[in-house]
């Protein structure tokens, strides 16, 4: 392994020497892309590439999540807050030469919501679209004419345009989708500022400036995804300068950073919580008593401490602390491993039970060391009687595992898509997104948080909607599905002639305002 990585460096380093003639900017990350089809993938390392691919109707400022025109100059609602016109940018034209219209927007979404879609019956599809419940809420979708769209709505949905933002509502190329169909996620056309040159699995993705694009030209040539799994040869990488950033930094990483005068640290509050599910399709997951004995026996403020030395909160709620809404009123699951015992003991366990607990092969924005959290979440269990074997898969087997509920307990997390509580709360615990590939990997299925849940998207009075995501954080805490473990914060590094990228509450990796200055 070691003798494998350290090629990796040096071939790295080989790279880097002529990046200064044509402005390259490598960028280090832990593990690939699942796929670059925006409305199939659902994993961070995906949805970094496409950030940079492809464009949606609307977006995010650089800074947070108020909305912004993208390929919709405009856009107005009815009175009723049913129907959505979208007046969209002319002059675009995708990565391959075709032009962008209304017709390739009632496409790229069409393809997610009409049953009669050529694209429509696909493998695995539209987790994103399904799991945000958008054909609930979608009605119709059609073409006003070659630059206008209308979406018409069955209720009004207070998210519904905050999604319109998100990576799965990236507008796709529909003559690409039609050469490439089943291989399109290897072959990219967006509309974006970069283009798709190559992706060699496990290894790099290559993306190139786009010289037609409809926004400010981005300041690199060259934009290169490398995957290097082991986050201190990635560190190695960028000390020697054969990459120019890396992301989810391990905290024992930051002295050596803050410390090397041609490097660069940012970091701020994440929007995001990483977590432990419990399987409440299998036993004994599906005992609140041995639920909750899970919560007490584990010490969140030890892994805080050990593993993220201050770039981390213990978690309470299934929602960050940044995100409006928010609960301060909820008292954690204090770590109690007596009371564990105890409760365990009511539940018909007093000698405990042998189980499994998955961990990410990669690090993630929540969780930078998975394995090493998942050893002492194990240690911790093993003190209440609870002997837990930690298993893992390459990361896209993971997801898919998981998301077919073949783990008992497994660690996964989730960065705010959209800046609205829905996007947690809705997303990853209403009984809806218990279909397969779920996002629900707890297999929760509670029929009032699903009210609740549903209330809050149909009401648009603020007040209203924080009471009701506040009564929601309630009953997941009583219910407990999951053991929430930290909210991160967000971090990466650049050598300090990287100039303009800034971090996204969303976890969004924009590069097109990025410049290299030596």
């Amino acid at each position: 392994m070691y003798i494998r990585w350290l090629f990796t460096v040096i071939f790295l380093c080989v790279v880097s020497c002529g990046q200064q003639e044509n402005r390259t900017l490598v960028f280090g990350r832990g593990g690939d892309s699942v796929g670059l089809d925006p409305a199939l993938e659902t994993d961070g390392e995906s949805f970094k590439v496409c950030d940079n691919i492809y464009d949606t109707l609307v977006n995010f400022k650089p800074e947070n999540t108020e909305l912004i025109p993208s390929l919709a100059e405009s856009w107005t609602v009815s009175e009723d807050g049913l129907t959505w016109t979208f007046h969209l940018r002319r002059g675009v034209v995708f990565h391959d030469g075709t032009p962008f219209n209304a017709d390739a927007v009632i496409f790229s979404l069409g393809r997610q919501f009409m049953a009669d879609h050529p694209f429509h019956q696909v493998e695995g599809a539209y987790q994103y679209w399904n799991s945000m419940s958008m054909s609930d809420i979608v009605k119709d979708m059609r073409k006003v004419d070659d630059y206008r769209v209308e979406i018409e709505l069955k209720r009004p949905n207070a998210p519904f345009l905050s999604n319109l933002a998100m990576n799965f509502c990236g507008i796709v190329s529909p003559a690409a989708v039609r050469k490439w169909a089943s291989d399109y996620p290897r072959h990219p056309v967006g509309t974006g500022p970069f283009r798709f040159v190559e992706w060699i699995k496990d290894d790099r993705v290559v993306l190139e400036r786009n010289p037609d694009y409809w926004g400010p030209p981005p300041g690199v040539d060259r934009l290169i995804f490398r995957s290097i799994p082991e986050n201190s040869v990635r560190l190695i990488a960028l000390i020697q300068g054969s990459i120019d950033g890396m992301d989810n930094l391990v905290p024992d990483f930051i002295p050596n950073i803050e410390a090397d005068p041609n490097l660069q640290l940012l970091s701020q509050p994440g929007m995001n919580v990483g977590y432990l599910a419990m399987n409440m399709d299998r036993q004994p997951f599906g005992l609140l008593k041995v639920r909750r004995a899970v919560n007490h026996a584990i010490n969140k403020q030890a892994l805080v401490d050990n593993l993220y030395q201050g770039l981390a909160q213990p978690a309470v709620n299934p929602i960050p602390p940044t995100l409006w809404s928010y609960h301060e009123g909820i008292d954690g699951y204090g770590y109690d491993p007596e009371q564990a015992r105890q409760l365990l003991a009511e539940a018909g366990y007093a000698n405990g039970f042998k189980t499994t607990l998955w961990a990410m092969p990669v690090p993630r924005p929540y969780m930078p060391q998975p394995l090493k959290i998942a050893q002492a979440i194990q240690a911790d269990l093993r003190e209440v009687g609870i002997e837990a074997e930690i298993r893992s898969f390459e990361w896209g087997t993971y997801l898919d595992k998981v998301q077919r509920g073949q783990h008992d307990m497994a660690l996964l997390g989730w960065t705010g898509d959209n800046g609205d509580p829905d996007n947690f709360l809705y997303v990853l615990l209403d009984k809806s997104a218990t279909v397969h590939p779920a996002n629900n990997i707890s297999f929760y299925r509670s029929e009032e948080l699903h009210q609740v849940l549903v209330e809050a998207q149909r009401e648009v009075d603020m007040s209203r909607r924080t009471a009701l995501y506040r009564q929601a954080q309630v009953i997941v805490h009583r219910d407990a599905p999951w053991v929430p473990l930290v909210h991160a914060a967000q971090t990466a590094a650049f050598k300090r002639v990287v100039k303009g990228f800034r971090l996204h509450p969303t976890g969004s990796k924009w590069f097109h305002n990025v410049e290299i200055v030596r």
